[in-house]
Order: structure tokens, then C-alpha cells, then sequence
């Protein structure tokens, strides 16, 4: 039997001034979304423009959801871009079935960090 825990969440930084890429591995559930919600209000709060790479993301729940929506929010109050990096089919699918596909913005690619 598969394990339902799976990796917990890490995330890694890259400040680039009025930008940042926030990188996610793990599962985005309720421990996972309680690991990245300070350093995203942070962020989102600060940065003009802000990426999420999101290819290391393996399951995302509601509450990761929530605080992914909390940031696009706060950056695009001020006229700034947020983007998700590169989701997994899965996550993806799960964003499109919330009715947030509009909302949050998805790029795939190398050149999506551009």
C-alpha cells in the first residue's frame, strides 16, 4: 500500500529585487500549506512580481489552494504578476476543477521564468 503522507513540503527562495521565485516540493496539503503560508504572505506582500514554480508540487488541497489565491490577490491589488511554474497534470487539474484556472495564471516551460 502507497503511503498517504508522502513528502513533506520545502520551499527555496530566489530574490531578484521587486521580483522572487518561490520553488515548492511536496505535497501543498494542510501541513504543507501551513509550512509555505508565512514565507508567501511575506512575499506577496513585498515583491511586485512573484513566480511560483510549481513542478515539485505532487497533490495540492484546498488550504494550498487558498494561499496561493491570497497571494496572486495581494500582488495583483498593486498591479503585479503571479504566475505558477510548471504544475504537474494533477495539480493543474485540480486548479482548472476549482474554476481557478482563470485566476491563477499557469506557464509551462524554461521560459516561463522570464
Amino acid at each position: 500500500m502507497a503511503s498517504l503522507v508522502g513528502e513533506p513540503m520545502k520551499f527555496d527562495v530566489q530574490d531578484a529585487g521587486s521580483a522572487a521565485t518561490m520553488t515548492l516540493a511536496g505535497r501543498l496539503d494542510i501541513s504543507g500549506a501551513e509550512v509555505i503560508a508565512l514565507p508567501l504572505a511575506a512575499l506577496s506582500g513585498s515583491k511586485h512580481d512573484l513566480s511560483v514554480d510549481m513542478a515539485g508540487v505532487t497533490f495540492i488541497a484546498s488550504m494550498g489552494l487558498r494561499h496561493l489565491v491570497s497571494a496572486s490577490r495581494a500582488i495583483r491589488r498593486r498591479g503585479g504578476r503571479f504566475v505558477l511554474l510548471n504544475p504537474i497534470d494533477a495539480v493543474a487539474e485540480v486548479i482548472d476543477a476549482a474554476g481557478l484556472a482563470d485566476f491563477l495564471k499557469i506557464e509551462r516551460g524554461s521560459a516561463a521564468a522570464g
